[in-house]
């Protein structure tokens, strides 16, 4: 019996066949290794050819010892703060909920709340397939589970930080240019035998059209591993998808005979403490969690300044039932968002005082406004209403 089918003890032998394939087309790839930068600080040239070629790039043990324990430490406090079902009005420890509490999503254990609906703008079409049933010693009983905490900031300063990170900085701005403009935060949670699936999409939804459209023009999404990743766990990429345009994933589906187990898609495989770099137009999602193996994943991203500009864009749901919203991004939206990673900066550069800060030129201009812990919170209150999507 292989290690997979004993950490999974109701996967079928075709997935688990499949996920130790991927395994192993994962391991061919060469994208992987350490931050390295050339001499004008710019990412290492051989690093942004394989990201290029590739669509994602793992960074091996990018947050050392020290910023780990702070980031397990706000995680947990963060997580007793939540309620241990969608409906209760306390935390889990009795408290009332905290107002400024991320927005929490919910979903079925190994459920797959988005694929095959209209959420999110339509993008995740087809459901993942679903494994045969709950791993052993969880609770199977649970009705919905926490599968994704979104608008960190506001009550997870490590989290803040951690979106400061220079080196990462560094990586967004060979990436994207000097003036990039910071997306979302997030944490995608699958806890053991529990986890949601996330069905196979691509993140942009507003440039496919676009007469100037290349393979950069949705941006990057930087993931934080807090646990070790595995291909039963993990993020799945299809390699070089995001070169291909906008991908008809029903159709993908069809010619692999109505199966979800993508032939040339791989495991984002990491260790605790790697963070990869994903182009937002790889074709990528996750099967449900069937495995004993918990994943906790930060992720956050940043655009290119002039694929926001200008660009009208319907918001995506991620509920049923939320009303249909369309916006359009001007001067003022870019400078509210780049003002957030200039505090991220700040709070960085705080707390960690003998590092080399990120110098961000679009954040100058709000450089020293938030410099103290109480300014921060008191100007990120509700900055999750204005995340930029494209």
């Amino acid at each position: 019996m292989s290690s997979h089918q004993n950490n999974m003890p109701h996967v079928s032998g075709e997935m688990t066949d499949y996920f130790e394939q991927g395994e192993e087309r994962a391991r061919a790839l060469a994208n992987r290794g350490p931050l390295r930068f050339d001499a004008e600080g710019r990412l290492d040239a051989e690093i942004v050819t394989r990201y290029q070629e590739v669509g994602f790039y793992v960074f091996e043990g990018a947050i050392d010892e020290i910023e780990m324990s702070e980031l397990d430490a706000g995680l947990a406090e963060l997580m007793a703060r939540t309620p241990e079902t969608e409906e209760a009005s306390v935390d889990r420890e009795g408290r009332p909920i905290l107002d400024g509490l991320p927005s929490l999503q919910w979903a079925k254990p190994l459920s797959d709340p988005w694929g095959g609906t209209a959420l999110l703008n339509g993008r995740h079409p087809v459901a993942m397939e679903a494994p045969e049933g709950a791993a052993e010693g969880v609770a199977e009983s649970a009705e919905k589970t926490i599968f994704l905490l979104l608008g960190l900031f506001e009550t997870m300063e490590s989290a803040l930080r951690l979106s400061a990170h220079p080196g990462i900085l560094r990586v967004a701005e060979t990436l994207n240019g000097s003036d990039f403009v910071p997306y979302n935060d997030s944490i995608f949670l699958k806890e053991p035998g529990m986890g949601a699936a996330v069905a196979w999409h691509q993140d942009g939804t507003t440039h496919w059209e676009n007469p100037n459209w290349d393979p950069g023009i949705h941006g990057v999404n930087f993931m934080a591993q807090l646990c070790r990743t595995t291909a039963a766990n993990g993020l799945w990429v299809v390699p070089g998808s995001h070169r291909r345009g906008h991908v008809d994933i029903p159709e993908l589906v069809s010619e692999n005979g109505g199966s979800t187990l993508l032939p040339d898609a791989v495991p984002m495989l990491c260790e605790r403490g790697d963070i990869a770099v994903c182009n937002r137009q790889c074709l990528h999602g996750s099967f449900a969690n069937a495995s004993l193996d918990r994943r906790v994943t930060l992720v956050w991203g940043f655009f290119r300044r002039d694929a926001v500009l200008g660009a009208e864009v319907d918001l995506p749901a991620t509920q049923p039932g939320q009303p249909p919203q369309r916006r359009r991004y001007a001067d003022e939206d870019i400078r509210e968002r780049a003002g957030i990673v200039q505090m991220a900066i700040e709070a960085r550069a705080a707390h960690r005082p003998d590092e080399a800060s990120f110098d961000y030129a679009p954040g100058l201009s709000q450089a020293g406004l938030c410099r103290d812990e109480a300014a921060r919170s008191a100007a990120l209150r509700g900055y999750r209403n204005g995340t930029i999507f494209v």
